[in-house]
């Protein structure tokens, strides 16, 4: 009798279990699009300042995001006189007429149509990245090879830093920003921890053998608000009730960051 009951809660159980089951549909509002616009200025010699346009998309279009072609863009050096930048058909705006340097501010101008976006970045002083080397971490239960980079951070506060990581040529989704407010004047240990959407995938573990590139960036602090809150609102770090854009320092309602920065770049073969 009571093995009877058992069984019979367990299929009362069950029974409630699947009757609680029901198929949400989310009807999500579509929103006026927004242009998108990633302008880079770098101390590269020979590599020329880029501008790329978009526009962004409802969430039920595909994943197609055709250049915007026909804007005219200007870029100005340390207030002087605007640069055009010339239309490559594609969404992206680009000019041999100068190349970035440290210590200048860049304004960089956008006008679509009738309305014009502005933003200006000034290059930072160059940060040297001392050395690239992988070092083995725990984490949850899981060695893993994870790069660390050195660098000494210069006294005042105020720097800010960008990496971005390649294995065997595949770039790391994952966003590495830091700011020096911690670190002022101190020698740094900037360890890239990175983690898989998926426990099971592997493919982006770094291995014995891997090629592994990390480019170093010092960016502006306006720049480093942008990665930062573009971090937090895509590891689910940001507080608010309702998802928002990342913080961009581009004036007139375009998305996106115009930025003027140091790059650096190293490349080891892990052991």
């Amino acid at each position: 009798m009571k093995n009877i009951c058992r069984l019979s809660l367990v299929l009362l159980a069950a029974s409630f279990l699947g009757s609680c089951e029901r198929v949400i549909d989310i009807n999500l509002n579509n929103a006026s699009p927004k242009y998108v616009i990633e302008g880079v200025i770098t101390n590269q010699e020979d590599v020329a300042p880029k501008v790329l346009i978009s526009q962004t998309k409802n969430f039920s279009d595909d994943n197609n995001f055709p250049g915007i072609t026909g804007a005219t863009v200007t870029i100005s050096d340390n207030g002087g006189a605007p640069v055009t930048l010339d239309d490559k058909g594609d969404g992206s705006y680009t000019t041999t007429a100068f190349y970035g340097t440290i210590g200048h501010t860049y304004a960089l101008t956008v006008t679509i149509g009738s309305t014009t976006y502005t933003a200006t970045s000034a290059m930072p002083p160059l940060v040297n990245m001392d050395s690239l080397y992988v070092s083995k971490e725990t984490l949850f239960g899981d060695e893993k090879n994870i790069a660390n980079v050195d660098f000494k951070d210069p006294a005042g506060k105020g720097n800010a830093y960008r990496w971005v990581q390649y294995v065997n040529g595949k770039k790391e989704k994952t966003i590495f920003v830091r700011d020096d407010d911690l670190t002022d004047g101190n020698d740094v240990n900037r360890k890239l921890f990175y983690f898989n959407d998926d426990d099971d995938d592997k493919s982006r573990d770094i291995k014995t053998g891997d090629n592994l590139r990390v480019d170093m960036m010092c960016i502006d602090m306006n720049v480093y608000k942008y990665w930062y809150s573009l971090d937090a609102s895509a590891t689910g770090e940001n507080q608010q009730a309702t998802p928002a854009n990342p913080v961009s320092n581009i004036k007139g309602g375009a998305l996106g960051y115009f930025s003027a920065h140091t790059y650096q770049t190293k490349t080891i073969i892990v052991p």
